[in-house]
């Protein structure tokens, strides 16, 4: 089975939600002709996604909110090879570390890890200075470890 590259157009600054609902759509809607869905880093308002059909992947763009359609014409592996790598982040986070945000709108604050989510790379903080403290969901790249509460993670029950 032979599969092709299509440029989908959405909104601007709008991929990542494009992305989001293409997936949950394809997790409940398996076999619909998409294989992967690729969104490349600094490219706004486009996506990529790969399938083995251009009418297969239209119908499964029907109702996606942002989609502005595909581009008329497939796209060779070789024009987009450069813009994807292979991501490996560090999982040097920990729990009760204490990191400063240094992305989105909470940036330079810190913050204490709750939880940690390797799946979807995302961590739950607490912000520090916040009167209340409100567990937020970041991005581990959003963050760096400012300070590190020795032994909270290695302590073993004895």
């Amino acid at each position: 089975m032979s599969t092709q590259i299509y440029g989908l157009r959405t909104a601007a600054n709008r991929e990542d939600q494009v992305v989001d609902y293409l997936v949950s759509k394809l997790q409940k809607q398996p076999n619909q002709g998409i294989i992967a869905v690729i969104r490349p880093h600094g490219m706004r308002g486009y996506i990529f996604v790969e399938a083995t059909s251009k009418g297969e992947a239209e119908a499964m763009l029907q109702g996606v909110p942002y989609a502005r359609g595909l581009l008329p014409s497939e796209i060779p592996y070789a024009e987009i090879e450069h813009m994807l790598e292979q991501v490996k982040i560090e999982m040097n986070i920990r729990k009760n570390d204490i990191v400063e945000i240094i992305s989105g709108p909470f940036k330079r604050e810190n913050a204490k890890v709750i939880r940690i989510n390797k799946q979807k790379e995302e961590i739950v903080v607490e912000l520090l200075e916040a009167a209340v403290p409100i567990p937020i969901t970041v991005k581990m790249d959003a963050v760096k470890v400012v300070r590190r509460e020795e032994g909270a993670s290695e302590e073993k029950d004895e």
